[in-house]
């Protein structure tokens, strides 16, 4: 059970310091552009595994990816000062052609897992250089708002009172500003949400409702200002769907996969629930919404579309 992360920064670091610290894997190679920080993480990484679980983590070329299971991608480039979003979307266009071929060149039956952001526009450029190898879609997976429905369900749970194991509410469409958290599906412990407040004699209000919103929607933009990045949640995310996939659990996540359609747009990569087993996605179940969801799961959808149709004519 192998498993490659490739870009060691802050995310690509920290899932594999969740999946030695959970045991998820036997063996996990870093690769980065850099290879004395691939070793650098590696090595202090390795030195917690008295302290956790027996696995071995060594820093690597894409030549040591030979025979994983499964790929994390965290690699990219950051923005420039001044730079727009398709600038730098371009940027990383350019990084992942070769990347993909170059994981897929020594582990082409790999899972490949991206993390790069933005995600659903990455993802959706991943599975096509992968199509190119033969690669079905189904077994590129996005992280796609596996942390936006992480983080959806903590606030909830914390404003209800109830482990958010219980809490069952998921964040759909773009991993970003126009997601939607859809409210009118949320349940705790199988209670609708709205009844369960009721019942517990607990405000859920307007204000409360859009509090929750913000906090999750622009939970990002509040941790970077404070420490620079974001990569404890994104880390525990990437390390959970590794562990689904290698294990084929059959879990059902909002990971993000291309779709022929979804909420009227055709051939766009968004997150909805998906079935997610040994060989990627097998399946997706788009969310019975209430109108005013769906029309903004619509709008999500088609900035998506509309971003890679912009890439495209670059």
């Amino acid at each position: 059970m192998k498993i490659g992360v490739v870009g060691s920064g802050f995310v690509g670091a920290t899932a594999a310091y969740a999946m030695v610290m959970q045991g998820i894997g036997r063996q996990i190679v870093l690769v980065d552009y850099k290879p004395e920080r691939a070793q650098a993480e590696a090595d202090d990484i390795y030195h917690a595994v008295p302290f956790a679980e027996p696995l071995d983590i060594i820093a690597g070329d894409y030549a040591d990816l030979h025979g994983c299971s499964i790929v994390i991608i965290a690699a990219g480039v950051g923005q420039k000062p001044g730079e727009t979003r398709l600038q730098l979307l371009g940027r990383n266009a350019e990084v992942f052609k070769q990347v993909v071929p170059s994981i897929l060149k020594f582990a082409p039956e790999a899972v490949l897992v991206v993390a790069t952001n933005p995600v659903d526009i990455m993802t959706h450029l991943t599975a096509r250089y992968a199509a190119e190898f033969g690669v079905p879609s189904s077994r590129v997976v996005g992280s796609g708002t596996t942390l936006d429905t992480a983080r959806f369900r903590s606030l909830l749970g914390r404003h209800v009172g109830v482990d958010s194991h219980h809490v069952h509410a998921y964040v759909v469409g773009e991993h970003g500003d126009s997601e939607v958290l859809a409210w009118s599906l949320a349940t705790v412990g199988s209670i609708q949400l709205d009844d369960f407040c009721r019942e517990r004699g607990i405000t859920l209000d307007a204000a409360t409702r859009e509090n929750i919103d913000q906090n999750v929607r622009k939970a990002a933009y509040h941790i970077i200002a404070g420490k620079g990045a974001t990569y404890y949640g994104i880390g525990s995310a990437l390390a959970r769907i590794v562990d689904v996939i290698l294990h084929d659990q059959r879990a059902i996540m909002t990971v993000c996969t291309p779709l022929e359609e979804i909420a009227g747009v055709k051939d766009v990569t968004i997150s909805v629930p998906k079935l997610l087993g040994g060989q990627g996605v097998i399946d997706a179940f788009p969310l019975p919404l209430n109108d005013d969801e769906q029309a903004k799961l619509h709008a999500s959808a088609a900035l998506i579309r509309k971003m890679i149709d912009d890439l495209d004519a670059q």
